[in-house]
């Protein structure tokens, strides 16, 4: 018996909510929206019309993917970010919410440095925080730099579909090493690095631990290697008067300020994120 694609929409969200997904209702509608070829306003217009028996069948295989753990993001191939759709894939972690606080702040760093603003988004991974710059500060220059040779693929895909090849680039580079003579007169470095520590993985979730890049999360035994390396590698990177902003995990706050310190940062702030966790640490190089 023919089913409505709002029908369709009610069974996956039923599913996905007994499996105990928290955003049930934006997966479901992401999974008939993928399996229909359908935009979410396209969606809502033909909510009461029948679906073929091919986007039904294709709706259980995707909803019984997201049961099984596979994340949403990665059985469509794309994910929401700072006002962006962007690409992910299997080798880059899944754009959050809790890293727009980066986002945001990047973009007001990046405005208050002027026209002609250079920008690196150092662990670029999927390139969402350095593209929501560069979509949103019209006169900046942005690289997106990762050792990632999977993650620099969908950086590059995301530069395309952004339509930001004119003023965006992305370069393999190693946070942990010194950078390249190319990277390098920065007025803002945004970086959201690997920052849990490595016996801490095999507690994650299953849809992160057995779906996300492993070397995309183990930040070493306390979780702040790459904070250390690029706190003092990379600050050379910086203009006088640039500024240094990470993005850390829950808790670790306090010591990425210390580490900023310790490496002549100063107008050292911290901010916090939607649940009032602090979430962003940023630093000045000021001579």
């Amino acid at each position: 018996m023919a089913t409505t694609y709002n029908n369709l929409y009610l069974d996956a969200r039923r599913q996905l909510k007994a499996a105990g997904i928290p955003a049930a209702q934006l997966e479901a509608r992401e999974i008939v929206c993928y399996a229909a070829g359908k935009s979410r306003e396209e969606f809502f217009r033909d909510m009461s019309l029948y679906a073929s028996d091919p986007v039904e069948t294709k709706v259980k295989e995707l909803t019984a993917r997201r049961l099984a753990g596979e994340p949403v993001a990665y059985i469509i191939g794309e994910w929401e970010f700072y006002g962006l759709t962007l690409d992910v894939s299997r080798e880059v972690l899944i754009p959050r919410i809790d890293t727009e606080v980066l986002a945001e702040q990047a973009v007001l760093a990046a405005r208050a440095a002027g026209e002609g603003c250079r920008v690196l988004d150092l662990c670029a991974g999927s390139g969402c925080v350095g593209l929501a710059v560069a979509s949103n500060v019209h006169g900046c220059r942005v690289v997106l730099a990762d050792w990632s040779e999977g993650a620099l693929r969908v950086c590059r895909q995301n530069i395309r579909r952004c339509g930001l090849g004119a003023r965006v680039t992305a370069l393999s580079a190693d946070a942990k090493l010194p950078p390249m003579p190319a990277l390098w007169d920065f007025d803002v470095i945004a970086c959201n690095p690997p920052y849990i520590p490595t016996a801490e993985i095999e507690t994650l979730d299953g849809s992160v631990k057995d779906y996300e890049p492993h070397e995309a999360l183990d930040g070493g035994t306390d979780g702040l290697d790459f904070y250390r390396a690029v706190a003092s590698k990379w600050k050379g990177a910086l203009r006088l008067g640039g500024r240094l902003l990470f993005e850390v995990g829950q808790g670790q706050a306090s010591d990425v300020e210390r580490i900023l310190g310790q490496n002549g940062f100063q107008d050292i702030e911290s901010c916090q994120d939607t649940q009032g966790i602090w979430r962003v640490v940023s630093g000045t190089i000021n001579e």
